[in-house]
């Protein structure tokens, strides 16, 4: 039987336009997403054998674009999938932007968390503030392995200098999923703080994107 022949309360479709989105499951609204089945299973079933497949949500969504064990999710399945998560980035970035000023760690970590914590590989980035802590724009200055980036304090001055920043916020991801800040964390924390006090721009913040909520090392009194 095919979803079209559910009693219309029960089609994912139909019951979030009736309901509103919270009211699905995981795997109902990843039926939604991929619109149809394929070889024999409806897009529901195909919804739940995926997050079988992936273990979690988190890991099936965090690398959409590489091979999840499930018949059906083709190409085209598979690109839905990573455009809404595209999207909602995007749309975390825009509501960033218009804040009329970042106030606490949780205005940046929800962004800079979609952003980086999906990623295989350790990525440095820095958000850009201007004088009254607006957004200027965030930027992806180092990447690395699994096992971390190198970071260059030169680089990070002259991006800073392009960019007329007055304030950044640091953040990178821990592959691992652990978020502690590490010695070498701190020390190159440190670091960029020291040369960045040279040309007048303050450090306000690094977070670590791990598994869990975003550890701000601000909060940790490590800055």
């Amino acid at each position: 039987m095919s979803i079209r022949d559910w009693p219309e309360r029960e089609r994912p479709r139909e019951k979030l336009l009736t309901l509103g989105s919270a009211a699905l499951s995981d795997a109902e609204l990843l039926a939604v997403l991929l619109g149809s089945g394929s070889r024999g299973k409806d897009a529901l079933a195909l919804g739940r054998e995926l997050l079988n497949s992936a273990g979690t949500l988190g890991a099936l969504l965090g690398r959409p674009d590489q091979q999840v064990p499930a018949n059906g999710l083709g190409p085209a399945k598979r690109a839905r999938i990573v455009a809404a998560l595209e999207l909602a980035r995007r749309s975390l970035a825009e509501q960033l932007q218009e804040k009329p000023c970042l106030g606490n760690p949780r205005d940046s970590g929800d962004f800079l968390r979609a952003r980086l914590r999906h990623l295989p590989y350790e990525v440095f980035g820095c958000l850009y503030l201007d004088n009254r802590h607006r957004v200027l724009g965030f930027e992806e200055l180092f990447r690395g392995t699994i096992d971390g980036a190198s970071v260059h304090p030169r680089e990070v001055v002259r991006a800073c200098l392009q960019r007329n920043a007055c304030a950044v916020i640091f953040a990178h991801n821990h592959p691992s999923g652990v978020a502690e800040p590490s010695t070498a964390d701190r020390a190159i924390t440190l670091e960029l703080r020291n040369a960045l006090q040279l040309i007048g721009v303050r450090v306000l913040d690094h977070l670590i994107i791990g598994s869990g909520e975003p550890v701000s090392m601000a909060a940790r009194g490590l800055l």
